[in-house]
């Protein structure tokens, strides 16, 4: 495998990007339901989330959690 032809790299920054949207969507989706529970149950589920504590929306503290926990992960 030579390393200065281009299709590889192409191949690896698509499977790097694809591997990072799942990623984001199982953490988006598992992170949300908890906050879906938690807010039915009348909880303080914006404590629990790094990153959510500021926000104002369901969707938007779920989004900083999950980005929150993405730079974690990197």
């Amino acid at each position: 495998m030579n390393p200065m032809s281009g299709g590889s790299i192409r191949h690896d920054a698509r499977s790097d990007s694809i591997a990072f949207q799942c990623i984001f969507c199982l953490s988006f989706a598992t992170l949300l339901v908890v906050a879906l529970i938690a807010q039915m149950l009348l909880l303080p589920w914006r404590s629990w989330f790094p990153g959510a504590e500021g926000s104002r929306t369901l969707i938007g503290g779920v989004r900083a959690a999950v980005y929150t926990l993405m730079s974690h992960l990197i």
